[in-house]
């Protein structure tokens, strides 16, 4: 671990990580080959990073995007494992003030990577003077103040810039342009995620049963992450209330799945008590943002972040300017009936001129 102007930078080492980050870095695909879903992504990366080997420099700066937990900082690891080189780790929150980002970048060695996590985060001063070195692959240091100040140009070793973020709308158009390559996360569908579950479970040592790891990929909501924790709670269930010989069976995997409140679309406690809010508390809507957070006891950004992406990709609940209303889909779920006039999904506008009277 290093320290550049108060600034964490840290050499990523999975083996020396404490407890169970441990055991969730360990699960970490360590190569392109072992890495599960996304073959766009991985093809395209692939071929990037084998033309770089090739002509022996570093490969142009590669932009990592998508929802969490679909292995962005994977991928990002993946790159220096297949240059042979160093990858140094810090995020945009932490890149306050330019002399943080120059300390860092005066500090890398030849073609090293440096993954800079939640890229879109990071400060309007360091932004600026990332485009002179990912460009130039210079950095000016200002000496002095007032009108004797003087701009020292300082050489920068040729290095790849790995950013992830989960919001690319945010980053601006000319940080976007200077990456060479940007590869665009998806959700991974059931019999992606049943391929990461089978290949944890025998790093992990468990004996999961097929269908049982059909039933936990049915429930991770298109997410690795997601997957191995769950994996990670089936098997505990299975040692304290399963057979006791390291298997789990569908039976196993049910039950934990029920005790943690992990439903059979994937829903969890705080996606069913938005639902239940909207629908029950709300009339199924609208109902604004701050509104519906204050209702379950969340914050704003947990709810539209954490919950939303789910909830709207399922065609749960549908944004209108005026807030969030409930699609037949979540009546459903909820065991209710839907109001005469409530929203289809794919009809007319909710907030226009066609609009049901109950959402002009």
């Amino acid at each position: 671990m290093a320290r550049a102007s108060g600034v964490e930078v840290r050499d990523v080492d999975p083996a020396v990580a404490p407890g169970e980050l441990a055991e969730e870095s360990a699960l970490r695909p360590r190569s392109l080959a072992e890495f599960v879903g996304q073959p766009v992504v991985r093809r395209q990366l692939g071929l990037v990073l084998e033309a770089a080997r090739r002509r022996g420099g570093a490969p142009d700066h590669v932009l990592l995007a998508g929802p969490p937990g679909l292995g962005k900082t994977t991928l990002a690891m993946i790159v220096g494992v297949e240059l042979g080189v160093p990858v140094r780790v810090t995020s945009g929150p932490a890149l306050q003030h330019a002399g943080d980002l120059a300390a860092i970048l005066s500090s890398l060695d030849e073609h090293e990577v440096l993954f800079l996590d939640e890229i879109h985060r990071m400060s309007r001063a360091a932004e600026e003077m990332l485009y002179l070195a990912m460009e130039d692959f210079r950095v000016d240091v200002v000496v002095g103040k007032g009108p004797g100040a003087t701009a020292i140009p300082l050489p920068l070793p040729r290095f790849t810039l790995v950013g992830a973020t989960t919001r690319a709308g945010m980053l601006p158009s000319p940080l976007r342009d200077r990456f060479g390559f940007t590869g665009h996360l998806d959700f991974y569908d059931a019999a992606d995620l049943t391929r990461v579950l089978e290949r944890s479970s025998r790093l992990l040592g468990v004996d999961l049963a097929p269908d049982a790891a059909r039933e936990i990929a049915g429930r991770s909501r298109g997410t690795p992450r997601i997957a191995n924790r769950l994996l990670r709670r089936v098997r505990d269930y299975g040692e304290v209330h399963g057979s006791g010989d390291g298997s789990v069976s569908l039976a196993d995997a049910r039950a934990a799945l029920e005790l943690f409140a992990v439903d059979s679309l994937g829903l969890d406690r705080l996606d069913t008590a938005v639902l239940d809010a909207v629908c029950r508390r709300f009339g199924g809507g609208p109902v604004g943002l701050s509104t519906l957070a204050l209702t379950v006891g969340e914050e704003p950004e947990t709810v539209e972040t954490v919950c939303e992406p789910f909830l709207l990709r399922q065609g749960f609940l549908a944004r209108t300017p005026r807030g969030r209303v409930a699609l037949p889909a979540a009546w459903a779920h909820l065991g209710l009936a839907a109001p005469a006039g409530a929203p289809l999904p794919g009809g007319p506008d909710l907030d226009g001129p066609d609009a049901p009277p109950l959402f002009r």
